[in-house]
């Protein structure tokens, strides 16, 4: 097989695995949310629905400040999941997100795989009850309160919202109840009898995958793609930002600004002080976050 069709076949390859992720996140989103009728999560009964056009979320840096997953194994850690090492890692991976507003793809794939190694084994039910802990002590602060403004807009205007995310779709759709949105797609987990094994259906939910789970969504649910809006914050949701009637910058990295202004898309920035933290040296930001982390996981730890 010579060099082009070995590249084209891995192209195949991830294409299907995306296909797969996207499928089995808008399978599950469209059956937990299906309850209730007509009447959307969120939305005041005065409001008349508006079934055909929805809004789609990215999380981290959009909804969000930093990444969820990294947040999310932080409290893990005070829980004994990981290590004081292991929470070093996460740790150096959420500073070199927050200081570079982008997704390094071989660091999400890092988090995936050390997050699936160490709830393999475990009970999903376990997972969910220690992520409604977590989303109290650490995510709740976090929201960008802009963005929320903008998923109420959709929601007043009886829009159904959904959140669209890497991270694994049970913590997606708790942030999502707990904010009071419809849904949310996610990185689905393999679990057999309510044990994750420690595998993925399909991929994560990233870059072209998310477009997918979206088509998906939207062919269960009757939307319009057209008169629907995606927000997010990094050119790798392009894809997802493009299969959207209107596409919304939130917080947006460098490529993505640019390319927001070129094609005459909304730009919002919540963020601030951001300039600065590209210039803090690295291995102090680190070290302030391991230290940080340690002392959390003690304190924790303490007083339980």
């Amino acid at each position: 097989m010579d060099v082009f069709a070995r590249l084209r076949s891995r192209r195949r390859r991830r294409a299907d695995r995306a296909r797969v992720a996207g499928a089995a996140s808008a399978e599950l989103a469209s059956t937990a949310y299906a309850v209730g009728g007509a009447q959307t999560p969120g939305v005041p009964r005065r409001v008349s629905p508006d079934p055909t056009a929805a809004a789609f979320f990215d999380v981290d840096n959009t909804l969000l400040r930093g990444a969820s997953i990294f947040w999310f194994a932080r409290g893990l850690a005070a829980r004994d999941y990981f290590t004081v090492r292991d929470l070093a890692g996460f740790a150096w991976k959420h500073l070199k997100f927050r200081a570079t507003s982008t997704e390094d793809v071989e660091d999400i794939s890092g988090a995936r795989d050390t997050a699936l190694a160490f709830v393999a084994g475990r009970r999903v039910d376990e997972i969910v009850e220690h992520g409604e802990e977590i989303y109290d002590e650490l995510l709740a602060a976090r929201i960008w309160s802009g963005t929320r403004a903008f998923a109420q807009l959709h929601l007043d205007a009886g829009q159904r919202v959904w959140l669209v995310t890497a991270a694994p779709v049970e913590l997606a759709e708790l942030l999502a109840r707990r904010l009071g949105l419809t849904g949310a797609l996610g990185t689905v987990a393999e679990t057999r009898d309510g044990i994750y094994t420690g595998r993925l259906v399909g991929d994560l939910l990233h870059g072209p995958a998310k477009a997918e789970a979206i088509r998906a969504l939207a062919a269960r649910e009757k939307l319009d793609l057209d008169r629907c809006v995606a927000y997010s914050d990094s050119i790798n949701d392009l894809p997802m930002l493009t299969v959207t009637g209107g596409a919304v910058a939130i917080n947006p990295d460098a490529p993505l600004r640019r390319l927001a202004r070129a094609r005459g898309w909304e730009v919002h920035d919540f963020r601030t002080g951001r300039r600065a933290a590209k210039y803090v040296l690295p291995v102090g930001l680190a070290a302030v976050a391991f230290l940080a982390g340690y002392r959390y996981r003690r304190h924790h730890v303490s007083r339980s």
